[in-house]
């Protein structure tokens, strides 16, 4: 992958997906790169007739996702005319198709749900699935797609966190927002929040851990200006609630506790759950001799 590889969109005729597609085209104007739209078309696979029945030439599977995938380089177009856009109908399982796809992009844009009918991201659904799985940056669309507010970065601290850190800044660079950069304190063994007026000198502690985080983002993106929060709760609880009132929430996808992947119950999968807004998950830089 290049610095000039492709953002790609997986679209699938959703209403959901085409405000994916808006997303995408803005990321991929942001980054001087052009945009790539995947369709997975599952059907042949299942030896199902794609054509179109004689008595109405412009039906068919083929032909619906064709009309899909036209639909959304016109949604493109109307978003941003200057982005060089390409659509693939890719014969394959959606996950499949869009890990596939992904591989060569700088960024995979996807919707919170879709054909499916989905009224939430359930487990096993495409856009945790394929988020889990691969190392690519994830955009999930949630909600509106063109919310105000700021971007909200969950510090985690974890070695890896580079990435999401970058990612962060990067964006709201981009958007000219305010960063707000939010450590979430809890007692790792409980879970509960501690009192903060017991713990001074961990609360000072905590705040520097988010100081040298930043650091070297903020010297590349001076222009963003940046609040550092240190607040006391449940980490996707409070990661969520502040959903609420921003315009993305950017994470990685694993943090102090290894996983492996996202698993039930991680902070990324909880955001992908139950966030208000967009959702960037950055897979965590793996240090040398890691699994």
């Amino acid at each position: 992958m290049t610095d000039l590889a492709p953002v790609v969109a997986g679209v699938d005729g959703s209403a959901q997906a085409l405000a994916a597609v808006r997303m995408a085209t803005r990321e991929a104007a942001w980054r001087g790169v052009s945009l790539r739209i995947v369709h997975a078309f599952i059907w042949p696979l299942m030896h199902v007739n794609v054509g179109a029945p004689p008595s109405v030439p412009e039906g068919g599977l083929r032909h619906d996702a064709e009309r899909a995938l036209a639909q959304a380089a016109d949604t493109a177009a109307a978003t941003d005319a200057t982005v060089a856009v390409s659509t693939d109908l890719v014969t394959g399982g959606a996950s499949g198709v869009l890990l596939h796809a992904a591989r060569n992009a700088s960024l995979l844009v996807l919707g919170d749900r879709g054909l499916g009918g989905f009224s939430g991201l359930l487990l096993g659904s495409v856009a945790v699935h394929v988020t889990s799985h691969i190392e690519t940056p994830v955009l999930v669309v949630r909600g509106d797609d063109n919310r105000t507010g700021p971007v909200v970065l969950g510090v985690d601290g974890s070695p890896g966190a580079a990435g999401a850190v970058a990612a962060a800044f990067a964006e709201a660079d981009q958007r000219r927002c305010e960063l707000l950069a939010v450590r979430v304190w809890h007692e790792p063994q409980t879970g509960i929040p501690p009192v903060p007026e017991s713990y001074a000198s961990e609360l000072a502690d905590e705040r520097d851990l988010i100081d040298t985080a930043c650091g070297s983002c903020r010297q590349r993106h001076p222009d963003v200006p940046v609040r550092q929060e240190v607040r006391a709760g449940p980490v996707a609880r409070t990661l969520v609630d502040l959903s609420g009132q921003a315009q993305l929430v950017v994470v990685g996808a694993r943090g102090r506790g290894g996983f492996a992947g996202l698993l039930l119950g991680s902070v990324s999968q909880q955001l992908l759950h139950h966030a208000a807004c967009p959702v960037l998950v950055v897979r965590h830089a793996r240090r040398a001799g890691s699994a």
